[in-house]
């Protein structure tokens, strides 16, 4: 056999390049100096050479978000005002003077007064409009800038002046800051039903929210056992992962692992079971989701469907299975960096795929279930990978109308409970929703309140894309189908009164009885809170669900 020298030689030479790792594995680090020594010149040149005067804070920061946007979205940077906020969300503790505010009619007004702390105390109400934090205009400020006003160091004074409806002169309310604490479980008590049915409204993750859980479930067992209880994780973002694992365990026995971390550097590996003796073992568990339900929300949720340990019902969860991290750098900054997954009992991620947005992600009903990951629970049931946690019973987040959207947008219900309730002690017993209905609609009136349909909409782009000519011909045919519209539009009206009616009520109800009292009453109509309790008191049909 004639070989080549030529080519036996080049073929030695790649053998002891790839040998040493020269192909296969570039220096990084001269790459990282590379690309950093061109940047440093770009950057240099466009700061000396450039037409205009160039923000260099400004320019770097951009390239820094550009290059992190290549990503996933929750690896960012954060500022100095967002690492105060991070602190607030994983401690649950800030000093402040215990408002929750909001933008209502491009006003800064008063959500509510936090129970217990300075505002309350003082007299702040529900509606207040803030005019000034002392003596400081924050008529165009943003919420996040007022806050920054309101909190400071525990013990130090500010005085807020208001403006309140009824009352022609501003008021001022000296206020002291103190350490807030921002509760995990905002709401629990027993649902109105012909069962002891429990409800604890978990909003967050961060420190001793699993601790709160536990007192809230002692609280409602008291004296006798509970038939059944519902867990409310909707809009619940997340937060700590160790908060998560704590909560599972007041469900299921210990030694159980719920949830564990993968990711390209082994201490990214990281696996957590359950530890301590469950205070509700054994009964009816519900967990209510949506597609707000994000983190350590669709950890708990997806675990314990894994665990055959409780329904879930609802939507979809969002949808967010990454694990990040903060690493502190210079000047108060910091990097939130994604460095690991999550993976739940049956081996599934929560995480959806790709990347996807919500509304991606929620466009994705129609994936059908050979395109998907399927895993099985501990019983033997079907699920899929890929798309967040998806509930065992469905129950849709029910979309606005252009009504509803116009009187939130402009604050309506707001305002017309500052002006309703200006002077009252309380709600009138006698009057019901119908009731203020009827006054709502005469308010509405009086201020000239108009809103614009879809139908409308799709009309008016419908006559202008027209031919003058056809236009003009066509008049008898445009007048059909605007009185069509309109007849549409007195529909909608009609069919969304249900709504506005609850929605107006529940907005009177937190004038005089906080958000405890709104939430109390609002869970009378919850939809999806109905059918936890109706599957509950079917326990046929909940053992079916888990055991099928």
């Amino acid at each position: 056999m004639h070989f080549n020298p030529r080519f036996v030689l080049i073929m030695l030479v790649v053998a002891g390049i790839a040998a040493t790792g020269f192909i296969l594995r570039p220096d990084p680090y001269f790459l990282i100096q590379k690309n950093f020594r061109i940047f440093s010149e770009v950057f240099e040149k466009v700061s000396d050479s450039y037409i205009e005067e160039v923000n260099p804070e400004k320019l770097i920061r951009t390239g820094i978000d550009a290059m992190l946007s290549e990503l996933d979205p929750y690896t960012v940077l954060i500022d100095e005002t967002g690492s105060r906020q991070m602190d607030i969300v994983t401690t649950g503790q800030y000093a402040g003077v215990g408002l929750e505010v909001g933008a209502r009619g491009g006003q800064l007004v008063v959500i509510a007064p936090i129970e217990g702390y300075s505002a309350e105390r003082r007299g702040v109400r529900a509606g207040d409009i803030i005019k000034k934090v002392d003596d400081i205009d924050v008529t165009k400020m943003t919420t996040e800038d007022l806050q920054s006003l309101l909190r400071g160091d525990p013990g130090t004074s500010v005085v807020i002046t208001i403006l309140r409806y009824g009352i022609e002169e501003l008021l001022d309310f000296e206020l002291t800051r103190e350490t807030i604490e921002v509760k995990n479980v905002t709401y629990y008590g027993l649902l109105e039903s012909e069962s002891r049915v429990g409800y604890i409204l978990l909003r967050r993750f961060a420190q001793n929210a699993a601790e709160e859980v536990r007192e809230a479930i002692l609280d409602l067992q008291g004296d006798q056992p509970l038939d059944g209880l519902i867990l409310d994780l909707r809009n619940n973002p997340g937060g700590l992962l160790d908060e998560a694992v704590k909560i599972i365990d007041k469900f299921v026995p210990p030694g159980e692992q719920v949830v564990w971390t993968e990711g390209r550097m082994s201490r990214a590996n990281q696996q957590y079971e359950t530890s301590e003796e469950p205070v509700y073992p054994e009964g009816p568990l519900v967990v209510l989701q949506n597609s707000g339900s994000a983190s350590a929300s669709e950890i708990v949720s997806g675990a314990l469907q894994d665990l055959d340990r409780a329904v879930v019902v609802g939507d979809r969860s969002f949808g967010k299975g990454l694990v990040q991290i903060v690493q502190p750098l210079s000047y108060n900054m910091s990097l939130k960096i994604t460095t690991s997954k999550y993976y739940i009992p049956s081996g599934r991620s929560i995480q959806t795929t790709p990347y996807l947005t919500s509304e991606e992600a929620m466009a994705m009903d129609e994936v059908p279930d050979s395109l998907r990951t399927r895993h099985t629970t501990r019983g033997g049931r079907t699920v899929f990978e890929g798309i967040g946690i998806e509930p065992d019973l469905i129950v849709p987040q029910r979309s606005h109308s252009m009504l509803e959207i116009a009187l939130l947008q402009n604050s309506h219900y707001f305002f017309f409970a500052n002006e309703y309730t200006a002077g009252l002690d309380d709600l009138d017993p006698q009057l019901g929703p119908d009731d203020y209905f009827e006054i709502f609609l005469e308010y509405l009136e009086e201020r000239g309140f108009e809103y614009t349909t879809r139908a409308e909409r799709h009309l008016d782009r419908f006559k202008e894309s027209l031919d003058p000519y056809v236009m003009e011909t066509s008049t008898d045919h445009v007048n059909v189908m605007q009185e069509l519209v309109a007849l549409e539009k007195k529909r909608e009206e009609e069919r969304y009164s249900e709504y506005i009616k609850r929605e107006l009520y529940l907005e009177l109800v937190s004038r005089f009885n906080g958000s405890r009292g709104k939430m109390k009453e609002q869970l009378k109509t919850d939809d999806a809170a109905l059918k936890g309790v109706a599957i509950i008191e079917n326990r046929e049909r909940y053992l079916s669900i888990l055991e099928p």
